[in-house]
């Protein structure tokens, strides 16, 4: 299954929870349209072909360490030390950081 493919399954996981917006939730075309968002704020996306979620920096390193993760670069050259770049395709492991994500983020924004 594509990433594209995979990510959709996500968001239908994640359309019902409280203050989450779902891609194409706005018909506005802008940065983070693609992404799933709480608040506002993104907690996943597919960049590259590849799951991309915000953690906290410890369990970024904690992932990136184990060897499935790496660090997300956004193309400036420098690590965004919040976000991880899933390397495992895994459907468990995708809904499992994906769900992490989502209650780091909506933490962070209470």
């Amino acid at each position: 299954m594509e990433a594209e493919e995979r990510f959709a399954a996500l968001v239908q996981k994640f359309a019902t929870e409280p203050d989450v917006e779902v891609p194409g939730a706005s018909n506005r075309r802008r940065f983070g349209s693609d992404a799933l968002k709480v608040n506002g704020s993104i907690f996943a996306m597919v960049t590259g072909g590849r799951l991309v979620v915000k953690l906290p920096r410890d369990r970024v390193d904690a992932v990136v360490g184990a060897g499935d993760g790496a660090p997300f670069d956004n193309g400036r050259g420098r690590p965004m030390k919040e976000w991880l770049t899933v390397v495992d395709d895994d459907d468990e492991t995708w809904l499992t950081l994906t769900r992490e994500a989502l209650h780091f983020v909506r933490s962070k924004r209470a």
